[in-house]
């Protein structure tokens, strides 16, 4: 068990990393059915919603006995890439890392596959301990390094799985045919079996269903929904209990409510709900307001960041789509004019790169933004 697992956190509604199954709500049955499609070599494709807890859910798996005793397991989040240059370099690395505890002999038959990334290899001066010292520019031939890292997964020791979180983030990279070339290296190396995770979900429904994509009919399609209502506020009651809390449950009912199950939402506002917290005291819902105004002041900086970086038009645009929470046609004349905006074509041209930088996204044919608490933070602001 890793230091990380071992020590308790002092808040157990734990976002943005994983410390273990105690503080893991639920999952079992989507645990259970990624674990047997590991066993059976079959990779799978895990289309959610952002922020609904599919990285978690990975991580999850990832930690399981059966997985950390037969299996040697790797993770990498592509979001915000745009080349394979940095694909391999985030999968070289991860590689590194996992393997690098594992001892001096460890790494350097990891160098000795990899020879392309031996300029990267450096010691420490101070421990002696070897580090992977190079930058994304030191990835001079992208397909040979990525050929050289799949043959040395092929020859571990155990099989490997490899988890590539956003995946549908390879469609838009500047070099063409990375479909093709990814398909092809899986298909030459069966000791590798794959998660594709990722949340534009019509974009990723196209790689693996379109017969006309190299993924077609690659990987097992599996969705991920919101967690169950009862097993989230049973999760929540419990760990409040344990300090000697109390939370009534109508305030874990409103939180899954507002945020329609999200996880990563529903988990910083109950922690901020925590923190709040005192024996002999009990959470009610008039308390929601307190803790979201606190997670706003705190990410309001970066919000004005966001804002400052795009065109009026997009911001004009961001903030009525905002205000209007789900809007199914904003090229509409009574929204652009409810909005005081200008033409259907300006609102054409301000929505294209609102979608691309993903501070929009599409759902169930409605435009939203894709976070709940930037859309709250504009409501009350503008």
């Amino acid at each position: 068990m890793s230091s990380e697992e071992q020590r308790r956190p002092n808040n157990p509604f734990v976002v943005g990393r994983y410390v273990g199954g105690e503080y893991f709500c639920d999952r079992e049955e989507e645990t259970r059915f990624m674990l047997k499609q590991i066993e059976n070599e079959r990779d799978m494709a895990l289309i959610s919603p952002r922020r609904m807890g599919k990285t978690g859910l990975v991580r999850h798996v990832f930690h399981q006995q059966v997985i950390k005793e037969k299996y040697n397991a790797f993770f990498i989040d592509i979001y915000g890439t745009r080349s394979l240059p940095e694909f391999v370099y985030l999968l070289g690395k991860e590689i590194f890392d996992r393997l690098k505890p594992r001892g001096a002999a460890i790494v350097d038959k990891f160098f000795a596959a990899i020879a392309s990334l031996r300029l990267g290899l450096k010691l420490d001066p101070s421990s002696g301990v070897p580090m992977l010292d190079m930058s994304l520019g030191d990835i001079k031939t992208p397909l040979i390094t990525l050929d050289e890292i799949f043959r040395y997964l092929q020859a571990s020791d155990k099989p490997c799985v490899v988890a590539i979180d956003e995946f549908q983030t390879i469609a838009q990279y500047n070099e063409k045919n990375v479909e093709a070339v990814l398909r092809t290296c899986i298909q030459q190396y069966p000791n590798v079996h794959w998660i594709f995770a990722g949340s534009e979900r019509h974009t990723l429904l196209n790689m693996f269903s379109n017969n006309s994509r190299p993924f077609y009919q690659s990987a097992i399609l599996s969705s991920l929904g919101p967690l169950p209502l009862e097993r989230y506020r049973d999760f929540c009651i419990g760990h409040f209990s344990k300090r000697g809390y109390k939370i009534d449950a109508a305030t874990v009912d409103t939180v899954y409510r507002d945020y329609e199950g999200r996880t990563w939402y529903m988990q910083l506002i109950m922690n901020e709900l925590y923190n709040m917290a005192k024996e002999g005291y009990e959470i009610s819902p008039d308390h929601i307001p307190i803790a979201l105004r606190h997670i706003l002041q705190s990410h309001s900086e970066g919000y004005r960041a966001t804002l400052s970086m795009i065109s009026d038009r997009q911001k004009e645009l961001l903030i009525a789509i905002a205000k209007d929470g789900k809007v199914q046609s904003p090229q509409s004349a009574d929204f652009i004019r409810r909005h005081s905006l200008d033409t259907a074509s300006s609102v054409q041209s301000a929505l294209r790169p609102l979608l691309k930088s993903d501070l929009v996204t599409q759902v169930e044919g409605s435009y939203q933004l894709s976070d709940f608490f930037l859309s709250q933070w504009l409501k009350e602001n503008y």
